[in-house]
């Protein structure tokens, strides 16, 4: 299964943005090609910048606050695993303990490092990193496997407990809903919501159906409108724009809210 979602707020957009940064880093920094490091420090950088914008940490805080209340309710219950909201209970504790006393705005610790800032003040610029324009980064992607990785991981340390508060988060997000089978008749789907709240929509298809969803939502109504991908002349992607699709379209979706 494909899974496509789609944030009902600001909030859950940056969320999502930032988890997929993180996603990334972690994969690049698993190698240890100088071009892998390359994208994951490119990566530590739209990281803070995506978590600059907000206030992310104190936000983040008050709902791990919110959902270790909810949850502390579910003590006891019979048809709660105790088990398992035990350990999401201690791992939201230690996180907003993390978040706590990491003092200063998410990435500060990098904003204060004037060799970073002038690496990422040149990578923006495409192509602005070759070695004639950067020498001294030039160095440092010839240093050591080793050496980069702990200058790496020194780096992205202290934003590690903004990405496990993320990934609760959106852990308890994900969790919250209940799929559905529906069919987009002709290609198109519409639902109201009446009155319904949600701050996240998934729709999950079989892999193996050329269908893309493009998905719009209000506090009214949600719209799916599935499309198929359309080949050029030698066969490959992107020959023209996606086009709506006239056939019907199993699939799952799933309200999301804490």
């Amino acid at each position: 299964m494909i899974t496509y979602e789609y944030p009902l707020s600001e909030r859950i957009r940056t969320l999502l943005r930032l988890e997929d940064l993180f996603d990334r880093t972690r994969y690049f920094l698993a190698r240890e090609d100088p071009l892998d490091h390359h994208c994951a420090l490119v990566a530590i950088f739209e990281i803070i910048d995506v978590a600059g914008r907000a206030d992310l940490k104190s936000d983040l805080m008050q709902e791990l606050e919110r959902q270790r209340q909810v949850l502390s309710t579910f003590r006891g219950s019979p048809d709660v695993a105790q088990d398992a909201l035990d350990r999401v209970l201690r791992e939201a504790d230690e996180t907003f303990s993390s978040l706590a006393t990491n003092a200063g705005k998410t990435g500060q610790h990098l904003r204060e490092n004037e060799w970073l800032m002038s690496v990422k003040s040149r990578i923006n610029i495409p192509g602005g990193a070759c070695e004639f324009d950067l020498p001294s980064y030039h160095f440092w992607l010839h240093r050591s496997t080793d050496a980069r990785l702990a200058d790496l991981n020194g780096w992205l340390a202290p934003l590690l407990p903004v990405r496990d508060g993320i990934s609760i988060v959106l852990r308890l997000l994900r969790d919250s809903g209940k799929a559905g089978a529906f069919t987009a008749m002709q290609g198109q789907f519409q639902q109201m919501l009446s009155g319904k709240v949600a701050q996240l929509i998934r729709v999950r298809l079989d892999d193996d159906l050329a269908f893309i969803p493009e998905i719009s939502a209000n506090k009214y109504a949600l719209m799916i409108r599935f499309t198929e991908p359309v080949a050029d002349s030698s066969g490959a992607w992107g020959g023209a724009r996606p086009r709506q699709s006239e056939t019907n379209v199993s699939f799952e979706l799933t309200y999301c809210n804490l």
